[in-house]
């Protein structure tokens, strides 16, 4: 634990799994105490949360529908009451629905919509909650994705739609917060070995694995990584950025 970011409280959306998890964890090993929200993952949520603590912060595993805009106040507030303060916010509760194209008849639009409603409202309703609370010099760092900026393959349109929107919405925030030195920034990973990339992970052509200069999926932990220097004081100067780790996709 190198205690970079001892004294800092970071709020982790969506983290009792996957990339979430990953960051929770990664932050509290820089010395952050961390609050993970998650909607149904209860055990695993706070098996994160022991986790957390085992490694000598404070920790905290709260329930809160990022579908529900009105949720975003309830866990902010939380946050705040148990901890005292909020320095980090890791926008990173998402969903993924993919694998169909949108001339499919069988297009699930009951749960694109939620996909809209999750990945770009909730994470809208989170930052606007937060922002009046963050101390000059905090951070605000949004989970995007690669498809956001490049589409290699068919069946992500509102995907990749949400993570473009949110990208958009993180580079103004970052201009409204800039006087305050609150640096907001937006992580697009590429293929991850998550659950939610998991059913277009393991139907992806040769072809697009070819595309990567470097012939593999990002881990966990190199994305966990980059989110925790943005989090960092040395990541005070860099704002309003898209970052890709995508193995060199995006070239």
């Amino acid at each position: 634990m190198s205690n970079i970011l001892k004294g800092k409280v970071a709020l982790v959306t969506g983290g009792s799994r996957g990339l979430g998890a990953a960051v929770a964890e990664a932050l509290a090993d820089q010395g952050a105490d961390v609050a993970i929200s998650y909607v149904a993952s209860a055990a695993k949520a706070e098996a994160v949360a022991e986790r957390l603590k085992a490694k000598g912060v404070r920790a905290l595993a709260i329930r809160s529908d990022q579908a529900d805009m009105e949720a975003a106040r309830p866990l902010v507030d939380t946050v705040v009451a148990q901890f005292g303060r909020l320095d980090i916010l890791v926008n990173n509760a998402a969903i993924a629905v993919q694998g169909r194209t949108v001339d499919d008849p069988d297009l699930d639009t009951v749960n694109l919509d939620r996909q809209w409603q999750i990945n770009v409202m909730g994470a809208v309703a989170t930052t606007r909650v937060a922002a009046p609370l963050l101390p000059d010099g905090g951070r605000i760092i949004f989970i995007g994705s690669l498809l956001g900026s490049r589409i290699p393959f068919t069946g992500v349109a509102d995907y990749a739609g949400t993570k473009a929107a949110i990208a958009g919405y993180a580079k103004g925030v970052a201009r409204d917060l800039g006087g305050r030195n609150i640096t907001v920034n937006i992580v697009q990973p590429g293929i991850m070995p998550t659950d939610m990339a998991a059913e277009v992970r393991d139907k992806l052509p040769a072809a697009v694995m070819d595309l990567h200069p470097i012939r593999r999926i990002a881990t966990l932990e190199e994305v966990s990584a980059l989110v925790c220097f943005l989090a960092g004081p040395n990541g005070g100067y860099i704002t309003g950025s898209m970052i890709d780790v995508a193995g060199g996709l995006q070239i």
